[in-house]
C-alpha cells in the first residue's frame, strides 16, 4: 500500500499499533484493529466511486469503535465526514439529508431503519457499516492524496438560535484544534478518558476523541450516558479524564445524592483520582461547579468554544479556576473584543463582542457564502457572544442574539439574571429570554425549573429578585416549568422558550412541561 503522509492523524496512529484505542463496555480494540477498519471502509468507498476527492458522506452510526472507523475510512477515501444525530427524529435527519446532499449514507444495523426511507425517497445509496467493515483489504491499495486545506468534515450547530448550519473544517483546521487542545491540557499516551458525550459535536468529536486518538491515548465509550453507570465505571479505576456538559453533571450529582453512603463514598474516591474534569457547551452554574467540588475534590475546567472555531478560551490545566468564567485563550487561538460598530475595545474590562482568529476557525458555511461573509470582519470570526475580561479572565455575557436583552433602553444580561436566579433555593434550573413589547422594546421574561418538591411561588421570586438585582434586571414574568426544552447537547433551546411565552400571550393553555394542551396525546 502506498500511503501518503497527509493526514498525521493515521500516522500518529501508527506509532501505536498495539495500544488501546477504543475500550467499549464488552470489548477494546487497538489502534492496528481502527486502521484495519478504517481501510475496509476506505476501499469499499473508493471501489464504488473512486477517490471522494471531498465528496460528502454521511453516516448514521452510535457511538463506539465503528462510528470512528466509519469517520477515518471516509476520510483515508478522501471525503468529507458529515455525521448525524442518532437522537434525532425523522424531521432532523431530513433536514440534515437535504442540506448536505450527501453522495452516500453509511447506517449502523441498529439504526437503519430510523434512514432507510428518507434515503430512499431521495435516491441517495445507503450503505451498512457492517459490510464496510468486513470489506476484504486490497494488498495494492493506493490511499488517495489528501492535502490539508481539503474538507474534513461536516458539523451541524445546534439550532438554539435558528436552523442548524453545516459548518466546514478542513482537515488543517481539525489538526490546530487538537493540537491546541492537547498542548493546553497536556494529552499524553497514558491517558484513559470516559467518553459518554454525542459523536455529531465538535465537543465529542474533537475535544474527546479526535484528542485521544491524537495522542495514543485510549478512548473509554459507552454507548449512551447514564448516571449510574458512569459512576461505576468511574470506581472501577484506570480512568484518568473526563469531559460533560452542566446537564450531566447536574445528573451525577443528583444520582450521588440518592445512593448509599458506602457508594458515595467509593464514587467520590475514584472520581478525584483523575487528573483533569471539563465541562462546557453551555454555561456552568457556579452552585453546581461549587457542588461538583464538594463531592469530588475537582474544580471543573470550564472553557469556551463554537462549532466554527473549536475551544478558543480556557481556564488553566495548573492554576487557579475562576467559577463563571472561561479562562484565556488557548495556544494559536487570538480573541479580541470589538463595540457594535465593530471598532477594538481600548479595555477588555468593558463588555463587547468576541471575535476570533487562527488555523482552528473554520472554512465556510456550506452553501451559504452570504451567511460565510457576514461571519467575519477583517478576518476575525464574529462569534455573537458577548465577553468581558475580569483580572485577566473571561467571563461570558451571552449571546447577542438572545442573551443581551434591551429593557427600556438598559442592557441586561441573561446568564447574569439565570445565575442569581439560580442561587435561590427553590430553583433548580431556568431560562432567562426576551419577549417583544411595545413599551419596553424586550420583557425579561424566566421560565424556572423548581427543586424537586418545592412550591415555588412566581410572585414571590419576584420579589425575592428586586432585593438582589437592579429593577431593570429584575424578570417582569415567570413561568415555572416542569423541565426546559434542551438539544442534544443539554444545551437550552431559548426559541422554544420564547414560543411557550408567546403562546401564554396568545392565550392558549399551556401544561406543566410548555406544550399546549391541545398538542398533547
Amino acid at each position: 500500500m502506498n500511503s501518503h503522509p497527509s493526514l498525521p492523524l493515521i500516522a500518529e496512529a501508527r506509532e501505536h499499533r498495539e495500544r488501546q484505542a477504543i475500550v467499549e463496555p464488552t470489548r477494546h480494540f487497538t489502534y492496528g484493529d481502527l486502521l484495519s477498519a478504517s481501510q475496509a471502509v476506505a476501499t469499499a468507498l473508493m471501489a464504488e466511486w473512486g477517490a471522494l476527492d471531498q465528496a460528502r458522506v454521511a453516516y448514521l452510526v452510535p457511538p463506539g469503535f465503528t462510528h470512528a472507523a466509519v469517520q477515518w475510512g471516509i476520510w483515508r477515501a478522501g471525503g468529507m465526514a458529515v455525521p448525524m444525530a442518532i437522537s434525532h427524529p425523522a424531521r432532523e435527519l431530513a433536514y440534515v439529508l437535504d442540506d448536505a446532499d450527501p453522495l452516500a449514507v453509511i447506517a449502523h444495523p441498529d439504526v437503519e431503519d430510523a434512514i432507510a426511507r428518507l434515503t430512499v425517497s431521495r435516491g441517495v445509496p445507503m450503505l451498512s457499516s457492517g459490510a464496510l467493515l468486513r470489506t476484504a483489504p486490497v494488498d495494492e491499495w493506493e490511499e488517495p492524496l489528501v492535502e490539508v486545506d481539503h474538507r474534513a468534515l461536516m458539523v451541524y450547530t445546534s439550532g438554539t438560535t435558528g436552523r442548524p448550519k453545516g459548518v466546514v473544517t478542513t482537515h488543517a483546521n481539525v489538526e490546530a484544534q487538537v493540537r491546541s487542545l492537547c498542548e493546553a491540557w497536556e494529552w499524553t499516551v497514558d491517558d484513559h478518558i470516559l467518553h459518554v458525550l454525542p459523536l455529531h459535536h465538535v465537543h465529542g468529536i474533537v475535544n474527546a476523541l479526535s484528542c485521544a486518538l491524537w495522542s495514543g491515548a485510549s478512548c473509554h465509550i459507552l454507548p449512551e450516558f447514564d448516571a449510574r453507570r458512569v459512576w461505576e465505571r468511574l470506581a472501577a479505576g484506570g480512568i484518568t479524564l473526563f469531559m460533560a456538559v452542566p446537564t450531566i453533571y447536574t445528573r451525577l450529582i443528583t444520582a450521588w445524592d440518592e445512593a448509599g453512603e458506602e457508594e458515595r463514598d467509593l464514587w467520590s474516591a475514584s472520581a478525584s483520582q483523575l487528573r483533569l474534569m471539563v465541562s462546557g457547551s453551555a454555561a456552568l452554574p457556579v452552585r453546581t461547579l461549587k457542588r461538583w467540588r464538594q463531592i469530588t475534590g475537582h474544580t471543573l475546567l470550564e472553557r469556551y468554544g463554537m462549532t466554527e472555531i473549536g475551544m478558543a478560551l480556557s481556564n488553566p490545566l495548573h492554576g487557579a479556576r475562576v467559577p463563571g468564567h472561561v479562562g484565556r485563550p488557548l495556544p494559536g487561538v487570538e480573541v479580541r473584543q470589538v463595540n457594535e460598530e465593530g471598532g477594538v475595545l481600548e479595555s477588555p474590562r468593558d463588555p463587547g463582542e468576541l471575535e476570533v482568529r487562527g488555523p482552528s476557525v473554520f472554512l465556510e458555511y456550506w452553501r451559504r457564502p452570504d451567511e460565510t461573509a457576514q461571519a467575519f470582519h477583517d478576518g476575525w470570526f464574529r462569534t455573537g457572544d458577548m465577553a468581558v475580561v475580569e483580572k485577566g479572565e473571561y467571563r461570558l455575557l451571552g449571546r447577542t442574539s438572545v442573551d443581551i436583552l434591551k429593557s427600556g433602553g438598559y442592557k441586561v444580561s441573561a446568564l447574569e439574571v439565570e445565575e442569581l436566579l439560580r442561587e435561590h433555593p427553590e430553583v433548580q434550573d431556568c431560562a432567562v429570554v426576551a419577549i417583544d413589547d411595545p413599551e419596553w422594546g424586550e420583557l425579561v421574561c424566566a421560565a424556572v425549573v423548581a427543586e424537586a418538591g418545592a412550591a415555588l411561588d412566581p410572585h414571590e421570586l419576584r420579589r425575592w429578585s428586586k432585593e438582589q438585582l437592579a429593577p431593570y434586571k429584575v424578570p417582569r414574568r415567570v413561568l415555572v416549568l416542569d423541565e426546559l426544552p434542551r438539544n442534544a447537547m443539554g444545551k437550552v433551546t431559548k426559541p422554544e422558550v420564547c414560543e411557550i411565552f408567546e403562546a401564554i400571550e396568545a392565550g392558549a393553555t399551556l401544561d406543566s412541561s410548555g406544550q399546549r394542551s391541545s398538542d398533547r396525546p
